[in-house]
């Protein structure tokens, strides 16, 4: 362990409270001008964990994902506290989240909302600061509701939250801030029910350097998974796999050895299956309009839907993470939704 350093050992939904705020720190310090998060930064210094493997796993357009999410949030919070200065903003899932640090009007009252193991670590790394309340539990226990001063005007965020949950959860969960915070306002990030997995539109866009890139970077995000997934998930891939395992492979894990063999077409393919069959980041709930969920419950109303990279600059970035935004944006894969409750 790193001298001085804290160590976060968390589990499932849990574990993915590292990833923004690297992301944050990543986009901060190489493109300060477009966004900067000096507490992102200050925090990955805080942390024993190797951040150096998430520059080779991660694909490039991933930290400007939490970025953008952050820069729409940071948005929707300082017009609603401008005309609401003292009022009450919930960070619902707030893992190792800085948002208080960029929005703070100096009279706002912030609340951090998380399971207690993550609020311990959140102590641990940030204690805190006046105006600021860390709640430690489940956004789905309805007590915390009574944890909020009201009286001000309620405004609250879930950043890469409700995607985790089913449906029936996020029903119950919107029912229960209709009845505790009316007239209050939210807002969340959702992935469109649209079919993420066709990638092929904006692969070919991509010069054939950038292309191999890609199909590096494949690689080892899938090799990554396979060396630590038990082997009841590998056999599941196998099995769905449409390609069969190379017959001029030694043995079943020499992965490296079969992917190497595979065309550029196959190596999607391959992307395509892991994903499906390995449930990595496939959201338990998708959204495509958001007023779906006004039919739920008659007491919720859609302030604003619109593309996460919307109005997002993108001065200075790569040309494959702007063709990507773009992409995303136009089959609005990715969105922000608004609500009045």
């Amino acid at each position: 362990m790193n001298q001085g350093k804290i160590k976060v050992q968390l589990s499932g939904v849990s574990q993915t409270l590292l990833p923004p705020l690297w992301g944050r720190a990543q986009v901060s310090k190489k493109y300060g001008s477009l966004f900067y998060d000096a507490k992102a930064i200050e925090l990955i210094e805080k942390i024993d964990y190797d951040f150096s493997t998430s520059d080779k796993l991660v694909p490039g357009y991933l930290p400007l994902l939490f970025v953008a999410r952050a820069q729409q949030f940071d948005s929707k919070i300082k017009v609603y506290i401008a005309k609401h200065p003292r009022a009450s903003v919930v960070n619902i899932g707030a893992g190792l989240d800085t948002t208080f640090y960029r929005v703070d009007n100096g009279l706002i009252h912030w609340y951090d909302l998380d399971l207690p193991a993550v609020i311990d670590i959140r102590r641990q790394l940030l204690p805190e600061p006046d105006r600021v309340t860390y709640i430690a539990k489940s956004f789905l226990d309805s007590s915390w509701c009574k944890d909020i001063n009201a009286e001000g005007g309620v405004f609250m965020i879930a950043g890469g939250l409700l995607r985790y949950f089913e449906e029936s959860e996020v029903k119950q969960f919107f029912s229960m801030l209709a009845d505790n915070f009316p007239d209050s306002e939210i807002v969340f990030d959702m992935e469109s029910t649209l079919d993420w997995d066709d990638f092929g539109t904006w692969i070919e866009m991509l010069p054939p350097s950038q292309r191999e890139e890609l199909k590096a970077m494949w690689a080892e995000m899938v090799k990554g998974w396979w060396d630590k997934a038990p082997q009841d998930q590998k056999d599941k891939l196998i099995t769905t796999l449409k390609l069969p395992i190379k017959s001029n492979c030694e043995e079943l894990f020499d992965f490296e050895a079969w992917w190497n063999q595979l065309s550029a077409n196959e190596t999607e393919e391959v992307w395509r299956d892991f994903r499906g069959s390995s449930n990595w980041h496939l959201p338990k709930w998708a959204l495509e309009d958001a007023n779906e969920i006004t039919k739920w419950d008659n007491r919720i109303t859609v302030i604003d839907q619109f593309p996460l990279y919307r109005n997002i600059p993108q001065d200075s970035l790569r040309i494959e993470i702007r063709q990507f935004m773009d992409y995303s944006d136009r089959i609005e894969g990715l969105n922000i939704i608004h609500l009045r409750l």
